[in-house]
């Protein structure tokens, strides 16, 4: 039971800190690259971006929170399992929260050189640091965690 207390453990830190270090790449450097390029090209990018990115973003949630179940459940403490709600809890964020917000920015009516456009960029920006922090709140408890 411990190795595979362990393992999960092992998955639960490599998905988040993953997940953290791409969500935190996005914020540090790909979103403001974007949006030095201009409205127009940061509207265009967005699409084939998070088409990329949600695929594996959402995979290394959804793993992240089940190996931290599986962790918790073979006796690891429970920050494990809060660790692995906190960074599950992305999933629900994004799907009521910023997909809205996607679905604006890829709606072909959107005039992607548009004072709208570049809002909804900007806006896009800080509710994707929202999820840059749960995770990277996530990853520190567990690597803090017995």
């Amino acid at each position: 039971m411990e190795a595979i207390r362990e393992l999960a453990q092992f998955l639960t830190t490599l998905c988040c800190g993953l997940f953290a270090g791409a969500a935190i790449y996005i914020n540090l450097v790909e979103h403001p690259a974007r949006m030095e390029c201009g409205t127009e090209i940061a509207a265009t990018e967005f699409g084939p971006s998070y088409r990329r990115a949600a695929v594996m973003q959402a995979s290394l949630a959804a793993t992240g929170l089940a190996a931290s179940m599986a962790a918790w459940l073979t006796g690891a403490s429970v920050w494990w399992l809060a660790g692995g709600i906190l960074l599950g809890s992305v999933i629900p964020f994004t799907l009521a929260v910023i997909l809205p917000v996607n679905k604006q920015l890829l709606a072909s009516a959107l005039d992607k050189r548009s004072a709208r456009a570049r809002e909804l960029l900007s806006y896009w920006g800080k509710l994707h640091a929202v999820r840059s922090a749960l995770s990277i709140i996530a990853l520190i408890m567990f690597l803090l965690s017995p």
